[in-house]
């Protein structure tokens, strides 16, 4: 018996470590990356105009519906705002951990690691660039060359044009943001084409502005079909790079977020179509997780790291909010619920591939955000395929509970009252 328990040790410690070795790998090529954030667009106005471009994406690969907002009422629950969700999909987590709620972006918590900071630390060499009609996407939410980001580096960027009051004057149309957007999408396409930097965001801020102005509507939906156009440009050049180079390209094309019921306007609730959005990408190896219209924008992050086979820290992975949407996924779905009177804990997960024994981790502490350590102690090895664990806690008003599968992590925050 002792040699069995020995050997299912090393099985657990061989299949909680392959979480960030699965990654989809073609060989001889180098995974390149273009994410492409089109501001505003419900899944719902998307479906309803014709959008060649993302369609010819999606064709090669999948189109899903998928939400922002984090759990609704839960301790997740995030706004639906562009910059809370930018920064969701940069960071893999929801808003009680990046903390960004609005628009004004004042205190970012820069310990969880954007995708960029995640390339500079794990894989410096690798070139990174962004191309953005927003400003505030660089110096802000990435944080470029601030010291709480260890001083994060971009190869290249492409914006400033929002503040450039002379070459692009404000006008209440928003003419000058459609204008941006042109010269934004122009640049990135002739970079990716020419250049093919490893990592690339492309940020595109016209078909939001004019949702503002007049809700569901003709102009809203010219305006989708005038971003699709710049879509197909830069999917364009990126098949011109995998014609000429030895390169495997991903593209990810999304939203930030919904609208509102009413007219369209508006945004920010929790209502179903404000957190609404999409997911369309030319991937191969998508899985059942993805193509059952179940993603959320979080779960961009880690698709983007496995394809570039980068191997997040451990510190950085139990904090990830996000499933990657490529290549085997051992559980989603993790519901916790906390019993006061006996100090039961009890977690549930659905399993997707029931092989393998899951660590079911605890820490009592939430250092992490402030830039410490946090201590997660094994409470129980568990089969993947059993859903749910249960087990008596005590001394202590906050929990994070992590499972760690064979092929990905989740993990759940309980806060007694």
């Amino acid at each position: 018996m002792e040699s069995y328990y020995w050997g299912l040790f090393i099985f657990i410690g061989l299949t909680v470590f392959s979480c960030n070795h699965t990654a989809k790998e073609t060989p001889g090529q180098t995974p390149k990356i273009v994410f492409i954030v089109i501001d505003g667009i419900p899944a719902d106005m998307i479906l309803q105009v014709k959008t060649p471009g993302i369609d010819s994406i999606s064709h090669a690969g999948g189109f899903t519906k998928a939400f922002v907002g984090g759990k609704k009422g839960g301790y997740s629950e995030s706004p639906t705002i562009s910059a809370v969700g930018y920064n969701s999909l940069l960071t893999g987590t929801w808003a009680n951990k990046h903390n960004v709620w609005n628009n004004d972006v004042k205190e970012p918590n820069y310990h969880y690691w954007s995708l960029f900071r995640l390339v500079e630390e794990l894989a410096p060499e690798k070139k990174t660039a962004i191309f953005s009609s927003w400003t505030d996407n660089r110096t802000k939410l990435i944080g470029v060359g601030k010291d709480s980001t260890n001083n994060l580096r971009l190869d290249y960027y492409f914006d400033g044009f929002d503040r450039d009051t002379v070459a692009y004057p404000h006008d209440e149309e928003g003419e000058y943001i459609r204008m941006i957007d042109n010269h934004v999408a122009k640049e990135a396409a002739e970079y990716i084409e020419e250049l093919g930097p490893d990592l690339s965001w492309v940020y595109l801020w016209y078909p939001d502005h004019v949702a503002h102005q007049y809700g569901d509507s003709p102009e809203f939906r010219q305006a989708i079909k005038h971003a699709d156009q710049q879509v197909q440009a830069i999917w364009q050049a990126v098949q011109k790079r995998m014609d000429r180079e030895e390169e495997d390209w991903l593209i990810v094309v999304t939203t930030d977020h919904g609208r509102d019921n009413q007219t369209g306007k508006g945004h920010g609730g929790q209502s179903p179509r404000e957190r609404s959005i999409w997911i369309a990408t030319n991937a191969s190896e998508l899985n059942n997780y993805f193509e059952n219209n179940e993603p959320g924008i979080v779960d961009i992050y880690p698709t983007v790291s496995r394809f570039m086979d980068l191997e997040i820290p451990v510190e950085q992975q139990r904090e990830l909010d996000g499933i990657p949407l490529i290549g085997p996924v051992s559980v989603k779905n993790i519901r916790t619920e906390y019993e006061k009177e006996t100090h039961k804990l009890y977690v549930e997960w659905d399993p997707v591939n029931p092989e393998g024994y899951l660590q079911m981790r605890i820490s009592k502490t939430n250092n992490f955000k402030t830039g410490g350590s946090d201590y997660y102690q094994v409470m129980k090895t568990i089969p993947v395929k059993a859903g749910s664990a249960s087990l008596k806690v005590g001394g202590s008003s906050y929990y994070k509970i992590v499972l760690e599968a064979p092929h990905n992590t989740l993990n759940s925050w309980v806060i007694v009252d």
